[in-house]
């Protein structure tokens, strides 16, 4: 894996992955569109480090994921990813899903809204990546698939069990984890699972216009809201409550509230900095 010492994602440099600045929007794009940008060891390794240093960096408001040639990913490498598995001891077993694991716990703690932009296939790891984001753009053809019961393996892979019912309902979540089946987009869209569809030939265009839409607004507390998003799942309402009193009473010390008010109050839109 590429040594990165400096830890600004905008310096980031990664063998697996490409990643473009847009101002405050980092791109990242899986790209091996001749194998539907597949995942390997490296590659789940790397993205793990780039959003986990992303937690430190304060230039990069939001991220956008999308995959090269018409595809999101196809998940693990049948023959760089699957074959090696079934040579593995236990304890390397285990340090691999705790290693992927990892990965969408770092999607998931680091503060920028995370978007996927998915196209065509986005099945097993890939479809995993897309869930774990903060919000989902699809096409009309794009098809989401958890495919770990077709390679013999349980559905619970990576948080697949506590996150996608939440997304869109215990049922459905079940019907595709159990079977491996591809959601369609139609799917996908009234489920819940995309926030919305878009033609392919706008979709990367799309996807960054609305990252950079959220990277106008109070960034530090948008941070806020992805933590409480994501930690009140494990709470009681009463502990959410308090929880969000607290998180909101900071949001009150930062100089984007007194912003918003003096906007208010002059009739003009308010211009945010993330402090």
């Amino acid at each position: 894996m590429a040594n990165n010492d400096n830890r600004q994602v905008a310096d980031w440099h990664a063998e697996s992955f490409e990643l473009d600045i847009h101002g405050p929007v980092a791109v990242v794009r899986l790209a091996r569109p001749e194998r539907k940008n597949p995942l390997t060891f490296e590659s789940y390794a790397e993205l793990r480090e780039l959003f986990r240093a992303a937690a430190y960096d304060r230039t990069v408001k939001a991220f956008v994921i999308e995959g090269a040639g018409g595809n999101f990913s196809s998940g693990g490498d049948v023959f760089e990813i699957i074959q090696p598995l079934t040579t593995m001891t236990m304890p390397e077993l285990l340090d691999f899903t705790r290693m992927t694991g990892d990965l969408v716990k770092a999607i998931r703690t680091c503060p920028q809204p995370i978007t996927a932009a998915i196209d065509g296939i986005c099945a097993g790891a890939g479809a995993i990546l897309a869930m774990a984001s903060d919000f989902r753009i699809g096409t009309p053809r794009a098809k989401v698939a958890f495919l770990f019961t077709r390679v013999g393996l349980a559905g619970c892979d990576m948080g697949a069990c506590a996150i996608l019912p939440r997304i869109i309902g215990q049922g459905r979540a079940a019907e595709l984890l159990y079977t491996g089946r591809a959601m369609t987009s139609d799917e996908a869209l009234s489920w819940g699972f995309f926030n919305r569809v878009v033609t392919d030939d706008v979709l990367a265009t799309e996807a960054l216009f609305f990252a950079a839409s959220l990277c106008a607004g109070p960034t530090f507390a948008h941070g806020m809201t992805k933590t409480m998003l994501h930690h009140e799942w494990n709470v009681s309402i009463e502990q959410a409550i308090e929880m969000e009193a607290q998180a909101q009473a900071i949001c009150m010390q930062t100089d984007d509230f007194k912003r918003a008010f003096e906007a208010f109050a002059a009739k003009r839109q308010p211009v945010f900095r993330g402090d």
